[in-house]
């Protein structure tokens, strides 16, 4: 056993507390819902990236490779400052929400190269001009772009031209769980040498100016190059401070409390506000500090000439007081930590040859691991307010979550984009704990249980969706990450964790119920679930009321509801192995999905059904209040989605569940129509395995004909969300004299305002729907076997079996990262720099979605949130996965 995992071992036991101190802080928390406390519901406004520096944060905190205590109560930073911009480089840079021409955008080239489960190991590398930052550039160019026209990035300013830029190392060790060291080494790319500031930052959250405690923690210059730490609920702990080049870091101190008099013209708390240390080193107020060296924010100054083509190294470390030599074992522990990390990951990786998918995987993972945050969210005391503070607008109890008063988050959360994302998202987070199990499956369960507890879910059975809109309705994907989780601990461990799956499913019952009796409106077993995350794919924003009136029966939502039923099942049965009374909750799922099934292919008098049998596709269903219903033709990722609802029962789970089998032959003898629909139970497959499938062999070829075809939606890089049909046919709905709803193909960002603009499933490729068919194809491939092929690509005459379909398609997701024939990496676009330059070429980024022509990266660019999955991908394949 690694080094590493017996970390994990002592940390699970409760013998060590390793997870204490890790990457848990944002990396942006201005503009967040939490901090909105607007009479309009503004939250970029309410706080800017310009306020921040002077702003006391309620909720949480930000900084640069941040990393903080469980709780969030102390935090440790770095800050920088090259001489020539006009704020220190405390925070990342970017656009909010309206100032992007495709929404919020982080203006910033940071990148997530290593980590471990325990965080015993961590590293970053963070790229900073030597020219001022050209935040007004960046901000007016792309205020001046329209959607049409592509992002304005920091690369395409002149600041890094010549080479003329800081590569700055952050790495992290930990000598014992309390003992944090950090390292920062900053390389000169440029021809010239270049002065920098390196200020390690140390600050606690404020948890005192709010009206609930008077309890207030402090820091204290104490010995020589040193900064006690004093607070209730942490150790007694010391930041050292290495002296540099004989000469003692400068210890600069202020607090953590809001520069009111800047930013309202008003008297603040303290006379040394948060940005003091920004105000006394850029503009010289000796004022700004804290002669006396004490406060709640702490800063060790350093200043470094870096020569040309050289580095040089900043080093502290937080720790118990008393050592006498904080330094002279450091270089050793870093070493050895970073040691034990290629150990850990050697052995993950065995089986992987190809050093170019080991540092893609690598990095992948090293990004799921570093986009973990502390999620602090009180929706009752965010709604009425805090007593020492003036309370907020009457209109906030009637806006923006007022619903959900119960929910009461302060956890470490797996976040999808910890700047463009700093909040958990539902589907999201089930995608993200398949990657995670990989290294850490018990924090992979806890993010599954966390979304269960009563805390989080509504007590309606409605799991949350993000914080922006807490009721918004996420695809019902839970289940499925819980199966999977539990299918890969047994794997690991030898045996799965049955009381993790069932105190998870008794929580999705309830959720289960939720969908059924709040998006079945008509009860006919079809579903409706807004949006459902794929923003901008229909010709209709489908969380809002629809123009038409009426409603929409969607394909999608209910072939979401017929996976999630099949998913239960899977899971009631596996419980049943120790506890029979699961048969009876598995037939109930059985049947559930079997009249989902019905539904989808038979509805209403008219009997126009989600189905084309001509087209060989599934189409959402437009119902109106004159009770007109019109297929709306969009060949979409709506109509695949179908694929996912796929279950196969081999003898070995049914020799276990005589009265589910019982219950089952009595069902499709009295039902024979559903039997017939969609079962097979009757036939059994390759090594007597029984299919449950929304599709039958026939349907499933015209849907794969469709979903292979290079000239519609198979890409060189992945399946699109939209086929490349409506390039040339873009499809068209208007009904009398009223505005036309059109939608077709577009390869990369959106250039429609639905959702901001920001998100777009009409063409780009998008890692977990992609994941997901692969896995429907190889779950395909288990039933029918080798015999049973399709043509792929369509057009070209080759047929292959759904397993190698599965794989080829894989192997074009994966794609996207490594190194092409040319030494290209798809994902890096055109730009030689990130293609070609040394120091930029092995350094991944994560993107949200992926051109659907070119495959290079857009959206969300630090996305290892969901685009993570593609570490599973590059995972040799058990037969038994």
């Amino acid at each position: 056993m690694t080094e590493e995992r017996q970390r994990q071992q002592a940390a699970r036991e409760g013998n060590a507390t390793w997870h204490r101190f890790g990457p848990y802080v944002s990396d942006r928390q201005w503009g967040t819902v939490r901090e909105d406390y607007s009479a309009n519901s503004q939250p970029w406004t309410y706080t800017t990236h310009d306020m921040a520096r002077s702003y006391a944060y309620r909720w949480g905190e930000e900084g640069i490779g941040g990393v903080c205590d469980e709780r969030q109560l102390l935090c440790l930073a770095p800050a920088f400052w090259n001489g020539h911009d006009a704020i220190l480089k405390e925070r990342f840079f970017g656009l909010s929400g309206p100032e992007g021409n495709h929404g919020e955008d982080v203006k910033e080239l940071y990148y997530y190269l290593d980590n471990t489960p325990t965080h015993s190991y961590m590293r970053m590398l963070y790229k900073y001009p030597q020219h001022a930052f050209p935040y007004d550039w960046l901000v007016q160019e792309n205020a001046r772009r329209d959607r049409q026209k592509p992002e304005f990035e920091l690369l395409d300013t002149c600041v890094f031209r010549e080479n003329r830029y800081f590569d700055i190392f952050l790495e992290y060790a930990k000598a014992g769980p309390e003992d944090l060291l950090l390292q920062i080494t900053v390389h000169n790319r440029g021809a010239q040498e270049a002065p920098l500031h390196v200020l390690p930052q140390l600050w606690f959250r404020n948890t005192w100016a709010w009206g609930y405690s008077e309890e207030k923690p402090q820091l204290t210059a104490a010995t020589e190059g040193a900064i006690r730490v004093a607070h209730a609920n942490l150790p007694d702990l010391y930041l050292y401070c290495e002296q540099l080049e004989a000469q003692a870091a400068e210890l600069l101190f202020c607090d953590n409390e809001t520069n009111a008099r800047r930013l309202y013209g008003a008297p603040g708390a303290s006379a040394f506000s948060k940005d003091g240390i920004n105000d006394y080193l850029l503009h010289g107020e000796a004022a700004a500090v804290n002669p006396a060296r004490e406060g709640t924010k702490a800063a060790a100054h350093y200043q470094l000439l870096v020569p040309a083509g050289e580095s040089r190294t900043v080093r502290v470390r937080l720790a118990a007081p008393g050592l006498a030599e904080p330094f002279a074992d450091f270089a050793g522990i870093i070493s050895q930590r970073k040691a034990e990390a290629d150990a850990f990951y050697q052995e993950l990786q065995t089986g992987l040859d190809n050093p170019d998918a080991r540092n893609v995987q690598r990095q992948a993972l090293a990004g799921m691991l570093w986009n973990k945050q502390f999620y602090y969210y009180d929706v009752a005391e965010w709604l009425r307010g805090d007593p020492a503070l003036p309370p907020p607008p009457a209109s906030r109890l009637h806006e923006r979550n007022h619903t959900w008063p119960h929910l009461n988050n302060a956890d470490v959360i797996s976040m999808p984009d910890k700047w463009e994302y700093p909040w958990y998202a539902a589907w999201d987070l089930a995608f993200h704990c398949i990657p995670l199990a990989m290294v850490d499956v018990d924090f992979a369960k806890n993010q599954l249980r966390l979304l269960c507890h009563d805390w989080y879910m509504h007590p309606n059975g409605q799991l949350p969706a993000y914080e922006w809109k807490l009721e918004d309705v996420n695809p019902p994907v839970h289940a499925w990450a819980t199966w999977r989780v539990y299918k890969m601990e047994r794997k690991q461990r030898g045996q799965g964790d049955t009381a993790f799956l069932e105190s998870v499913f008794h929580r999705l019952l309830l959720n289960f119920t939720w969908w059924v009796n709040r998006k079945d409106e008509h009860n006919r077993n079809v579903f409706e679930g807004g949006f459902l995350g794929l923003d901008n794919i229909g010709v209709f924003d489908r969380s809002a009321p629809l123009p038409t009136g009426g409603h929409m029966e969607q394909a999608d939502g209910t072939a979401w509801m017929a996976m999630f039923a099949l998913n239960m099942m899977r899971i009631a049965l596996e419980l049943s192995r120790t506890n029979p009374v699961y048969q009876d909750l598995a037939s109930k799922f059985f049947e559930h999905f079997l009249y989902i099934a019905s539904a989808m292919s038979n509805m209403g008098d008219q009997q126009i059904d989600m189905w084309d049998d001509e087209d060989g596709f599934y189409y959402d269903v437009l119902s109106t209040p004159d009770h007109g219903r019109f297929p709306l033709r969009v060949r979409s990722m709506v109509g695949l989605i179908p694929l996912f609802a796929v279950e196969v029962l081999d003898t070995d789970t049914l020799q276990h569940v005589p009265r589910f089998i019982s219950r089952l032959n009595w069902f499709l003898d009295n039902r024979p129509e559903l039997a017939a629909l969609v079962s097979r139970w009757h036939e059994p497959g390759k090594g007597q395995s029984h299919l449950l499938s929304l599709l039958r062999g026939h349907r499933m070829k015209l849907l794969l004909r469709r979903m292979l075809d290079e000239a519609e939606f198979l890409s060189d890089y992945g399946v699109r969300a939209l086929s490349k049909y409506h390039l040339e046919h873009p499809f068209v709905f208007q009904r009398d004299e009223g505005d036309k709803a059109v939608v077709n193909y577009e390869p990369a960002e959106s250039t429609t305002s639905l959702f901001g603009g920001n998100s777009n499933w009409r063409g780009p490729i998008w890692m977990p729907m992609n994941f997901l068919l692969v896995e429907s194809l190889q779950r395909f491939h288990h039933y029918y076997g080798p015999d049973f092929k399709v043509e792929y690509p369509t057009g070209t005459g080759h047929y292959c079996t759904l397993l190698e379909i599965s794989q080829a398609l894989t192997e074009r997701l994966t794609a996207l990262f490594l190194r092409n024939a040319q030494g290209q990496r798809p994902c890096f676009g055109q730009d030689k720099q990130l293609q070609n330059d040394p120091h930029f070429r092995d350094h991944l980024l994560f993107h949200e979605y992926f051109h659907g022509d070119t495959g290079s990266g857009l959206g969300a660019s630090h996305q290892t949130g969901w685009t993570g999955l593609v570490a599973k991908l590059l995972q040799p394949r058990h037969p038994d996965e």
